[in-house]
């Protein structure tokens, strides 16, 4: 078990890794739009989605891979009324055959935020 860790995104903001890298699986923790150059967490659902996706791309760079790697997406959602923004943000970044995928609505994420996800890649 190896831990993976970039400061291309943003730290953890609890005692876990960014990613753990095992038997050529990586299990990303759940990245919130936070700017790793600034820790700020932009209003907008749409920012805020794609800072978590950019810092999905630089935890799997940091492991050797890429969006194309990932093969089950979790995404958290602070209002599923941003359901359709999601797909279409979703699919500037994957296309198909597309992950495994579940959305899940949330009361509340860490940092207040609109969107959380976490991903699993393989090797």
């Amino acid at each position: 078990m190896q831990s993976v860790m970039t400061h291309r995104a943003p730290a953890a903001i609890g005692p876990y890794s960014q990613a753990i890298l095992m038997n050529n699986i990586l299990f990303v923790s759940g990245q919130l739009g936070i700017d790793p150059g600034t820790s700020l967490i932009p209003e907008s659902f749409e920012e805020q989605a794609n800072l978590v996706f950019n810092n999905i791309k630089a935890i799997l760079d940091a492991a050797g891979m890429g969006l194309s790697n990932i093969v089950k997406v979790s995404v958290f959602l602070k209002d599923l009324d941003d359901f359709t923004l999601l797909n279409e943000i979703y699919t500037r970044y994957f296309s198909a055959p597309y992950p495994a995928r579940e959305v899940v609505q949330v009361s509340r994420l860490p940092k207040n935020g609109k969107i959380e996800i976490s991903v699993i890649a393989m090797r």
